[in-house]
């Protein structure tokens, strides 16, 4: 193998700098004209978790101080990581005309993605102790444990969405049925119902081998002043191993290919 793709990986962390300006300058053209910003984004999410809150936590019979708090961590981080998984199926075919003029890494397109919806993920964030407040519900110790679950969440994000994006760059079709696994993805995955509502066996069969649940968990815990299981940590932990030597290997193979698709 010629290395090429972790040789473009290196330069694109190398020019991290750059992804990160590139992604402020996305939210501002983005929210030029707007007198909030980005924190309409945060309206709206505030709105829909007071529905979902109210209608959801009635029909499940949930006490209001357990689930609302669950819900908004829920629903805040599922929309960092689907926002995510949707826009790295266009990395590459949104900057074809920069590719095309510009030898920047390629990988540098997957950094101004993740960043600029790390920027969005801060803004909905403040929502978070908000909800806390409303609810009573102090955060303890264990909250410390958001970091690191954060830091994993965005290792095994950003190479999600690198093989994503060279996978639909190549076939424009994949886009499609990626959505569609993200639909299923949020009905699966415990964001507007709780865990505890499902038997023990049916809970270990739906949510022992779904990644996006242990990405999920490993963040909400923390925020919920709850322990992520060492389950938790140690799928997230072995996800970002092999699934950056599986994304490494793909993109060495293809990386030369992809400014012609």
């Amino acid at each position: 193998m010629s290395n090429s793709g972790l040789k473009d990986i290196i330069k694109g962390f190398k020019c991290f700098g750059l992804a990160v300006f590139l992604a402020w300058t996305d939210i501002r053209q983005r929210y030029r004209r707007s007198t909030l910003g980005p924190f309409w984004i945060s309206i709206s999410t505030a709105v829909m978790l007071g529905c979902i809150g109210v209608i959801f936590g009635g029909i499940f019979k949930s006490p209001i101080q357990e689930f609302l708090p669950f819900l908004a961590c829920g629903l805040i981080i599922w929309g960092f990581i689907s926002q995510c998984l949707t826009e790295a199926t266009q990395v590459f075919p949104s900057s074809e005309a920069v590719i095309k003029q510009l030898p920047l890494p390629l990988f540098i397109y997957v950094l101004r993605m993740v960043t600029r919806n790390i920027y969005i993920f801060c803004h909905n964030l403040i929502l978070i102790p908000i909800v806390l407040l409303i609810v009573q519900r102090p955060v303890g110790l264990n909250g410390l444990f958001f970091f690191p679950g954060m830091i994993l969440l965005v290792v095994n994000i950003t190479w999600i969405s690198l093989l994503i994006g060279i996978i639909c760059a190549r076939y424009r079709d994949m886009a499609q049925i990626v959505i569609s696994l993200l639909q299923v993805c949020f009905y699966v995955t415990p964001i507007i119902w709780m865990p505890s509502l499902l038997p023990e066996r049916t809970s270990a069969m739906i949510l022992g081998p779904n990644p996006v649940y242990h990405l999920l968990e490993v963040v909400r815990a923390p925020l919920m002043d709850q322990m992520p299981t060492l389950q938790n940590f140690l799928f997230c932990t072995f996800l970002a191993l092999f699934g950056w030597l599986a994304t490494m290997f793909l993109f060495d193979k293809y990386r030369n290919r992809i400014v012609y698709w």
